[in-house]
């Protein structure tokens, strides 16, 4: 199964490309604020040295980014399995038992998850001793404070990767067995129940910010956690999310976009669980960029009102926090493109079948161009839901209001900007690139 799997890297380093990268830059982010804990170990507990605050940021900007690669690399391996659907059931037709199947695909896993936090190791070293002389310059941590990279960062780096490709591949290969052997069970279902349940666990955790006090320094987590888990309960939901728009404006789209807008929403229609491979990227996307970046802009109106003098530390430290945000802001926007990327890459196949049955490269960009739209709007609606639910939460901990009004929807606005010119650009691009090889070509292989 080994030589296999080696020969299927090598058939397709395009698919495995896309799952390196993903694990690469998971675990380059886990490792760079896992490195700060690490630092903060070897400088000593000594609050001259800044000890407190590496280890604060690690831990809890660091917890952000592990929650948030958990989720984008087990969701690129998801997309990644449920692409070699056709594979695994030849495998099946030839006599592969589904144990032997999954220790290949799981095996696969595990060594781009390796390969990806050897890859991760260098940058990482440079993002910590970034961060590292970013709070040096803000006068946060003193001068003398070396950066080190010790078993923290390599622990969680590896454990993170490891866990969300390992398991992720494991439950996508075992659904993916089950029906190659026609055994379709109940897996709607539980993702269902499982996504009802992590629904309720971030509320619970939006809710949790009820019971703390304005000024508490963490209080910032407890609002973001749950933001994070909604947004993810959402994507896990997407399926029976999709067909229910699907079902009230699948007929307005069809006709307003003819025959692309047609195919489209028959696409969406039949492969609504394997859209939820990008939504769950783009949902996390919006989700966590509306929580952080408001509640940043929340507390700083309400830290420094009018009348109070800003210092150029209090800037300083303005400035860096704002650029941690950004980092983990822009992380999960290049997650949403690369999923976006391997799930319209695989379609080569189908878009030659249906040029073959005569369908035109514009209808089929046209097709594809629908299909990001509507995924794009359900996905700023899920994650606009999801982190409006924990602004609201901090705002109200904060501020005698509800809804953030004082910051305005500009920042809202961007977000959605960003998100929308991500997919249409990378799912067009890719089409169009995609759409370059000859029909026939195209539809006999398997992409």
């Amino acid at each position: 199964m080994f030589a296999l799997a080696v020969r299927s890297v090598r058939k397709r380093p395009g698919r495995f490309f896309a799952t390196l990268l993903a694990t690469s830059l998971g675990a380059a982010l886990t490792m760079t604020f896992g490195s700060l804990r690490d630092t903060a170990d070897a400088a000593g507990g000594a609050a001259a040295t800044g000890a407190e605050t590496l280890g604060t940021v690690g831990t809890m900007v660091g917890g952000y980014g592990a929650l948030l690669v958990f989720f984008s690399v087990a969701s690129t391996l998801t997309v990644n399995v449920r692409q070699r659907a056709a594979e695994l059931a030849l495998l099946r037709s030839i006599g592969a038992t589904p144990g032997q199947i999954r220790r290949m695909v799981v095996g696969e896993a595990a060594v781009l998850a390796l390969a990806g936090v050897l890859v991760a190791v260098v940058p990482a070293v440079f993002g910590g001793r970034l961060l590292l002389e970013m709070f040096k310059d803000s006068g946060q941590v003193a001068q003398g404070v070396d950066h080190a990279l010790g078993p923290v960062a390599l622990l969680s780096g590896i454990g993170v990767t490891l866990l969300a490709s390992v398991g992720a591949a494991f439950l996508a290969v075992r659904r993916a067995t089950r029906e190659a052997a026609g055994k379709r069970g109940r897996s709607g279902r539980v993702r269902t129940v499982v996504g009802c349940l992590i629904v309720a666990a971030g509320t619970a955790g939006v809710l949790a910010t009820f019971g703390m006090d304005a000024e508490e320094p963490a209080l910032m987590a407890a609002p973001g956690y749950g933001a994070i888990v909604l947004a993810v309960g959402f994507a896990l939901l997407s399926p029976v999310l999709l067909r229910g728009l699907l079902a009230m404006a699948g007929r307005p789209v069809a006709a307003l976009a003819g025959v692309s807008g047609q195919l489209a929403v028959h696409n969406m229609r039949k492969g609504a669980e394997r859209l939820s491979g990008v939504l769950m990227p783009m949902t996390i996307f919006v989700g966590l960029a509306t929580a952080t970046l408001y509640m940043r802009a929340i507390q700083n109106d309400v830290l420094t009102p009018s009348g109070v003098t800003v210092t150029a530390e209090d800037e300083n430290m303005e400035t860096l926090n704002t650029m941690l945000v950004g980092i983990i802001v822009v992380f999960a926007c290049l997650m949403l493109v690369n999923s976006l990327y391997a799930a319209t890459t695989h379609r080569r196949s189908e878009f030659g079948r249906q040029r073959l049955a005569g369908a035109t490269p514009g209808q089929v960009m046209g097709m594809v161009g629908v299909e990001t739209l509507v995924l794009t709007v359900t996905g700023v609606f899920l994650g606009t839901a999801a982190g409006l639910a924990g602004v609201t939460a901090f705002n109200s901990v904060l501020t005698d209001s509800t809804l953030p009004t004082a910051q305005g929807p500009g920042i809202w606005l961007v977000i959605v900007a960003v998100a929308a010119v991500a997919t249409l650009v990378t799912g067009l691009s890719t089409a169009r690139r995609t759409l370059g090889v000859p029909a026939v070509r195209a539809a006999a292989v398997a992409a």
